[in-house]
């Protein structure tokens, strides 16, 4: 007998020899029927493999992301094969899953566009019918190469050559009569796959090198059942009203402009949101005693050889030339932030010691990769270091969670944690520092008390991190904050305090953000409010609109003593139709609108309107200050989500 050990740490005996497949109908009929492949010891396996050992154990299914990318990997084999079905003359090159579906990189003799989608689509259904079973085997290097060759796939030759480099076995799958060199794994069959349906193509260079030649890259999903994918193209929709690009530049909040690409431009608007997003991360930032610091952003080439990012990072930085030396524009605010440790002596009474910066960080982005305030070249990192003990790490780690919940909880989001562990290739420190770090992480996260999901090897290059993932109103995943351990760069930077027994120690470094970036996180809001800014974050919180001009001397003093309230306000002076001018503060989305006629303005009162609601009645000028106030420093959220 061998023994299955679970994810919540269950075990069970079970004869060795039987497929992974075999085992999940053991455990349960209906999680064999959801199963799309296992996890064996960490490993992602097909659920064709044979399990023979004492190991972990874990089913995976469509709710795991490692589940869905084998469905998604195997259904990028079905559009290639139904592209060389279509153009037999077509060259692969490779074919890997995403976040949300899948794409192939092609050679076409001929370009395609969207009108040849639908017959891509209609040869990806045919093929599924068929319901061929995946089969994997391994050839040798010479057989491999006389397949591929045979076939004309240059691209594939390629691949052979680095799967030897590597010292991996090469294997192939064969889908019916149809052929692809991958590594796996896959799922039994295509018969789980319902519907395949082509979104894009795009130019994309081979191996993403813009030396070598461009190809065509299909994007496409596919979903276990209809529906899904109805709700999916649904919910693009929906993000398109949303595009953040879109919103951005109706709600005058930030432009981008060719002689700066990839670098925002924040107009006054953007900047009230960037400048109350500010406000309430300093605001809970000194509640949890953390105290703020400023750094430069050019800072000498010694100091990014001494922090590792001259060794791991260097082709994401920028430099310049100051006295005939080299400096760097920080790509990361860390360094700093350990000088400024560094200019004074420390005791353990002093520890934990929480420094905050809201930092501007400047990366080299390829081109192709910039989109709009998501992925941008500069950008303000919400950076906090701290420096504790070892015996402190479980607690301050437990105390970023909770913070990270109250802020996050503000905007409505819901997020899950993912502990990611050390990288394959580039990290510094030794092995048994990184396993003392992954442990710290793991008690902190198990104190904490909510599930969480391991990432192999997706560690930061100094440390194992936590990520969190929020879920917008859309249900889209997004990754925001962070907290990575680390003991390299104290040991490297020769942090030092003092401790109870009067000997010199080193201290542990947590790295950690929340929003993530400004920029991102605010593109973020936009499209998860729809533009509908909560009140307290809304550029303009109220429209003060004149129902003729008779009122307009009325309505500037409301105006002003909204302004001398805090309450941003904007007034209306254009002798238009009220119609016209609610109509502007709704596609605004401004919160409140103050409409005053003859009758409120002998009356001392204001007709009040919510954006998207429409009339709520006549109020005291007093008690709409009163309510927007209060809204305002409750950081409320009901009213946007009505909006």
């Amino acid at each position: 007998m061998i023994t299955l050990t679970f994810p919540d740490g269950a075990t069970r005996s079970v004869e060795p020899g039987q497929t992974a497949l075999e085992l999940a109908g053991a455990i349960s009929r209906s999680l064999a029927k959801a199963a799309l492949a296992v996890k064996v010891d960490g490993v992602t396996c097909s659920l064709t493999t044979v399990v023979d050992k004492d190991c972990r154990f874990q089913v995976l299914t469509w709710d795991d992301a490692e589940g869905r990318a084998v469905y998604w990997h195997t259904s990028a084999h079905v559009l290639a094969q139904a592209v060389q079905e279509l153009w037999p003359e077509a060259k692969l090159d490779d074919g890997p899953p995403e976040e949300t579906g899948f794409y192939y990189d092609i050679l076409f003799p001929e370009p395609i566009n969207e009108e040849d989608f639908p017959k891509i689509e209609a040869k990806a259904a045919e093929i599924l019918k068929r319901g061929n079973a995946l089969t994997r085997r391994e050839l040798d290097g010479e057989e491999a190469r006389a397949f591929f060759r045979a076939k004309g796939e240059d691209f594939k030759i390629d691949l052979i050559e680095a799967i030897e480099q590597r010292g991996e076995a090469i294997s192939v799958y064969d889908q019916g009569d149809w052929t692809d060199l991958c590594r796996g794994p896959h799922l039994p069959d295509t018969k789980k796959i319902k519907n395949l349906k082509v979104m894009s193509v795009a130019g994309a260079y081979l191996r993403g090198d813009q030396e070598n030649q461009q190809l065509t890259r299909v994007r496409a999903v596919t979903f276990p059942k209809q529906q899904m994918l109805e709700d999916y193209l649904h919910m693009l929709e929906e993000a398109k009203k949303r595009d953040h690009r879109r919103l951005g530049k109706e709600l005058d909040l930030f432009s981008f402009h060719d002689v700066g690409p990839g670098f925002p431009f924040w107009h006054p608007n953007g900047m009230i949101v960037f400048e109350e997003l500010a406000r309430f991360w300093r605001e809970l930032h000194r509640e949890d005693g953390y105290t703020e610091i400023k750094t430069p952003i050019l800072l000498n080439e010694q100091l990014w050889h001494r922090s590792g990012h001259w060794q791991n990072y260097h082709e994401n930085m920028y430099f310049s030339e100051i006295d005939e030396q080299t400096f760097a524009v920080k790509p990361m605010n860390c360094p700093g932030c350990l000088t400024v440790y560094n200019s004074n002596p420390h005791s353990y009474r002093e520890l934990p010691i929480r420094m905050g910066e809201l930092g501007l960080v400047h990366r080299h982005e390829k081109s192709g990769v910039l989109h709009g305030l998501m992925r941008v070249r500069q950008f303000t990192q919400d950076d906090a270091h701290i420096f504790c003990t070892p015996e402190q790490i479980k607690e301050e780690i437990v105390g970023v969670i909770r913070l990270i919940d109250r802020i996050y909880s503000t905007f409505g989001f819901e997020f899950s944690m993912e502990l990611s562990t050390r990288p394959e290739e580039k990290y510094i420190g030794g092995i048994e520092v990184w396993d003392r770090a992954e442990g710290a992480l793991k008690e902190a996260l198990e104190a904490w008390g909510a599930d969480y999901r391991v990432n192999p090897g997706d560690g930061a290059f100094y440390g194992p991190k936590i990520d969190f993932h929020i879920r917008d109103s859309l249900k889209r995943s997004w990754q925001c904050a962070t907290i990575q351990l680390d003991f390299s760069m104290p040991e490297r930077f020769e942090l030092e305090y003092v401790g109870e027994d009067g000997e010199k120690h080193r201290p542990v470094m947590i790295h950690r953000a929340i929003y993530g970036s400004f920029e991102r996180f605010i593109g973020i809001l936009i499209e998860h409010f729809a533009g509908n800014f909560p009140t307290w974050l809304a550029p303009v919180q109220v429209a003060v609109l004149p129902l003729t001009e008779g009122q307009l001397e009325s309505c500037r003093e409301v105006h002003q003593a909204l302004e001398e309230a805090g309450i941003r306000s904007w007034l209306e002076e254009r002798n238009e139709k009220i119609g016209y001018k609610i109509r502007m503060a709704e596609m605004r989305k401004i919160p409140y609108m103050l409409v005053i006629g003859a009758r409120e303005a002998e009356a001392g009162l204001v007709a009040v309107r919510r954006h998207g609601q429409g009339d709520i009645g006549q109020m005291s000028l007093d008690d709409v200050i009163r309510r927007i106030t209060e809204e305002t420093r409750e950081r409320r959220l009901d009213d946007a989500e009505t909006r």
